[in-house]
């Protein structure tokens, strides 16, 4: 016990000191009301989960359409509903900005040195996920990937989260890399997992602690992939390829082409390859696992996505990979999609910084509070979403649920770029899954249990695949 003092003293003293600071710097302000204790917030978030604890202050600071509190170890303003969606979505770059976690920052994105190279996100912008030419190519990859993973073996039983973890990990390593390998992202899984666990963790780095875990992982992770680098840098050595000759074989490639040979620009290269690898692959497969979860509860639902996919299915040969022109047939599959990414959203929300001090809702965000919107703020509230807790797809029919109520990518200019990756990467899933099986729950009455970042299948969510019956 001794030996754990000076770390409870230190952190004691940081609490104290960060809470005399901001208590100066917001002396005579007009905050929102809410409580900003950090212990107690932070406890509460992870016993009930997010969309428990939002909902539950937002009843208990109503009316206001803003409410303070601390989570993930940081003190912020949560904007609810439409109207805070869209007000800190429309303001980005004039009354906020962008604002990563200290868990996050140390986890996932280490310091390192700037130089005056070109920056490898330029060339992650230029394949624009959002455009269908950059999907198109892509597509036979997702294809052939689920196709892969899909047992063989008829009525087999499945864990869905880690085989929608596997087909979402793959695949955005593949977006970097053609050289990347089953094998090899085996391997790799875990600690990436880790690395998710520990972004949003409250960061208290003692041995054994989520956040703990995450810096170590993160650090196994940037290692494996600098490795990929180095080894990428020796092929192009070896081939003579260079900037002159061409675009590059693969995104990877197109990155290394920017700059010669140079620790600290291919460190940073790794560094951005972790980072985007992450955020992609736990929010499709978080995605995909609730689909499945609902295509298995509910037969009524299942089934018309099933008389959808047959249609599709049955316009192709037996070995012929899907289009983009398919994906834009599955209209009933994506309204399913998006009613499971409603009640079940794969991120929790975003933090934002005030940049000046502003007024809102009555209330004063004083420069350099912190800002924050979540989903479950609009997703689950019936002025925008009758009856939220049903499943009902209808209500992205037509022109769809009103602005700012349906968040599950964000807004604004930093809206999600990977939003139309992930839609067709979990149609591709679906197709593949109805198109072979019939599912049935292992556990029937396996509920999905809400945690501080998302929420997950209390038991990996095991399915029953059963082969279509001629």
């Amino acid at each position: 016990m001794e030996s754990f003092m000076p770390y409870l003293l230190s952190l004691l003293l940081l609490r104290l000191s960060l809470y005399l600071i901001s208590f100066v710097r917001k002396k005579g302000k007009n905050l929102p009301p809410g409580c900003n204790s950090w212990l107690r917030e932070n406890l509460s978030l992870n016993l009930i989960g997010s969309r428990f604890f939002f909902q539950h202050r937002m009843q208990k600071y109503s009316p206001a359409q803003v409410f303070k509190t601390s989570i993930f170890g940081v003190e912020a303003a949560v904007f609810c509903g439409a109207q805070g969606n869209k007000f800190l979505f429309t303001n980005e770059t004039k009354l906020v900005s962008a604002w990563r976690t200290p868990s996050l920052r140390k986890a996932l994105l280490p310091a390192f040195v700037a130089n005056n190279k070109k920056n490898p996100v330029a060339i992650f912008r230029s394949y624009d996920l959002a455009k269908p030419d950059a999907l198109r190519q892509y597509i036979p990859v997702m294809d052939a990937v689920v196709r892969r993973l899909l047992p063989e073996r008829p009525n087999s039983v499945v864990k869905m989260l880690p085989l929608s973890n596997k087909y979402s990990f793959e695949l955005a390593f593949k977006l970097f890399t053609d050289a990347a390998v089953p094998e090899v992202l085996e391997k790799l899984i875990e600690p990436f997992g880790l690395l998710v666990n520990g972004m949003l963790a409250l960061p208290i780095n003692l041995p054994g602690t989520t956040f703990s875990r995450a810096v170590k992982a993160g650090q196994v992770a940037r290692a494996e992939v600098m490795r990929m680098v180095k080894e990428r840098r020796k092929e192009m050595r070896e081939t003579g390829e260079s900037e002159g000759d061409g675009e590059g074989r693969d995104m990877l490639s197109k990155m290394l082409l920017l700059s010669d040979e140079d620790e600290e620009y291919d460190a940073m290269v790794a560094n951005f390859v972790v980072g985007l690898v992450v955020v992609s692959y736990d929010s499709t497969a978080s995605a995909i696992t609730a689909v499945v979860h609902f295509l298995a509860e509910l037969p009524h639902i299942y089934q018309q996505v099933l008389r959808e996919q047959m249609e599709i299915a049955k316009s192709k040969g037996p070995d012929e990979p899907l289009t983009w022109e398919d994906m834009e047939k599955m209209k009933y599959s994506w309204n399913v999609a998006r009613e499971s990414l409603r009640l079940l959203p794969p991120a929790v929300g975003g933090f934002k910084e005030a940049t000046t001090d502003f007024t809102y809702a009555g209330y004063t965000i004083p420069k350099g509070y912190k800002t924050y919107w979540t989903p479950h703020s609009s997703h689950m509230n019936p002025e925008y979403f009758p009856e939220p807790e049903k499943f009902d797809p209808s209500r992205f029919e037509g022109s769809g649920p009103p602005p700012y109520t349906f968040v599950p990518f964000g807004g604004g200019p930093r809206m999600c770029a990977g939003k139309d990756y992930a839609r067709v990467a979990i149609l591709v899933f679906m197709h593949n899954l109805v198109t072979r099986f019939r599912l049935e729950k292992v556990i029937p009455d396996e509920k999905m249990v809400f945690h501080a970042t998302r929420a997950v299948p209390a038991h990996g969510l095991p399915i029953h695949l059963h082969p279509h019956s001629n």
